[in-house]
């Protein structure tokens, strides 16, 4: 039945097709790409977009081409911004459930860490756990998988209070079933709607820090291409070639669009109290 519904929800799928095409380029990317991303040619400097040349996208201060970059950033962005969210995701989660579940004592502590994570700004808390851990690619994901920890948990948490006095659950406790076999195989399967909304939203955001990180200089580290690092070194030539800003931005809006559409679909299709809302 959801897949009916996803089918008849424009909202989604426009958002599926927008990450879609995405991930069609990183197919492409892998196999082939119009030029060297990283090679610099100091005969083609800033040069704008042409067809005639082969640059569709222009060129760089280095001569490098910016559709090979934007295309090679693709892959960057999207596999950075989906093992932070999953480890986010999964982390939290776990503390939630666990939190919900328990009560007393272990839903004060594992709260209270949440708290204190959550009340730091998204940028600010993945800036100072990079300036702990150091500017490494996989400290990239560590730092915003922290970032998004609080979020599932508080999510998780909330999900798990509201079923977990339901009949079905005191009649498997009737049968003698042990606590981590009541919350793995009943209570998690009945909370994934919410987490797997929030996920499709929360890869969006993971986007925009990742680039935003890679911008300030904490990312992907040149030369190597991150749409983050490419709008950081256009900031200087923006009057005189603004296509080596513009094309990285539109890469991004597009990408952070096609999540949030589909997360907004999702919410439309999974969340029951919206099934009758016209």
């Amino acid at each position: 039945m959801a897949g009916t519904r996803l089918k008849k929800n424009i909202i989604a799928l426009t958002g599926l097709g927008i990450i879609a095409f995405y991930l069609l380029i990183i197919v492409v990317a892998n196999f082939w790409l119009p030029y060297d991303p990283v090679k610099m040619n100091a005969a083609h400097l800033l040069e704008p977009p042409s067809l005639a040349s082969g640059h569709l996208f222009g060129t760089d201060e280095f001569g490098r081409d910016i559709l090979s970059r934007i295309m090679q950033g693709c892959s960057v962005s999207l596999i950075i911004s989906i093992s932070a969210t999953l480890i986010g995701a999964v982390i939290g989660t776990f503390m939630g459930i666990w939190a919900g579940f328990l009560g007393g004592r272990w839903d004060h502590w594992i709260m209270r860490v949440a708290d204190v994570l959550f009340s730091f700004p998204s940028l600010l808390l993945a800036i100072f756990v990079m300036g702990i851990l150091g500017e490494k690619t996989y400290n990239v994901v560590i730092a915003i998988g922290i970032v998004y920890i609080p979020q599932f948990a508080r999510i998780s948490r909330g999900a798990i209070l509201t079923i977990k006095g339901s009949e079905f659950v005191r009649a498997v406790f009737s049968n003698g079933a042990k606590k981590s076999y009541v919350l793995f195989r009943h209570l998690l399967p009945n909370i994934m709607m919410p987490l797997i909304v929030q996920i499709s939203l929360s890869l969006s955001v993971a986007i925009l820090l990742e680039s935003a990180l890679s911008f300030l200089g904490l990312g992907i580290q040149p030369p190597y291409p991150s749409w983050g690092n490419m709008l950081a070194s256009a900031r200087k030539f923006m009057l005189l070639a603004p296509w080596t800003a513009i094309y990285p931005g539109v890469a991004i809006s597009f990408l952070v669009l096609g999540f949030n559409l589909l997360g907004d679909g999702l919410r439309d299709i999974l969340d029951p109290r919206l099934k009758n809302v016209k």
